[in-house]
């Protein structure tokens, strides 16, 4: 065995170790690896409570705490891939906790039920004449 050899990992160390932000692209949490090392390195995952670094290893087993938009999602690595597969193989690769999937339907059941915010769109001409007599009164 030469030195360079003894200096590869083997392929059963790759297998048990993927960097965080790969294994978030693979199990589809992000759209792509660079968006899931920027919420890694925002704060928005935690690895057992802890924030973590996109480069940081992930075995089976670790609870992550993942903050994508309003939802967060808690889940249990179940295995490693560091190929992004079709949405049915992700879903093997993490358990979400139950507490944590009731949780995110709540919330999407009230933003559902919830009027939608309707936006007045640009001020029309009578409003900006209303907002500019509003602005000279008060200067």
């Amino acid at each position: 065995m030469t030195a360079t050899d003894r200096d590869r990992p083997s392929s059963t160390d790759v297998e048990s170790r993927v960097r965080l932000d790969r294994w978030l692209w693979a199990a589809r949490f992000f759209k792509t690896r660079a968006l899931a090392a920027e919420a890694v390195a925002g704060g928005k995952v935690q690895v057992g409570g802890q924030r973590g670094k996109p480069s940081r290893a992930v075995r089976p087993g670790e609870i992550l705490r993942i903050q994508r938009g309003v939802d967060e999602y808690i889940v249990a690595v179940r295995a490693l891939s560091v190929r992004r597969g079709p949405a049915r193989e992700a879903i093997l690769l993490y358990e979400e906790t139950a507490e944590s999937r009731q949780r995110r339907e709540a919330l999407g059941e009230q933003r559902r039920l919830q009027p939608p915010v309707e936006s007045a769109g640009r001020p029309t001409k009578q409003d900006r004449r209303r907002i500019v007599r509003f602005t000279d009164r008060n200067s």
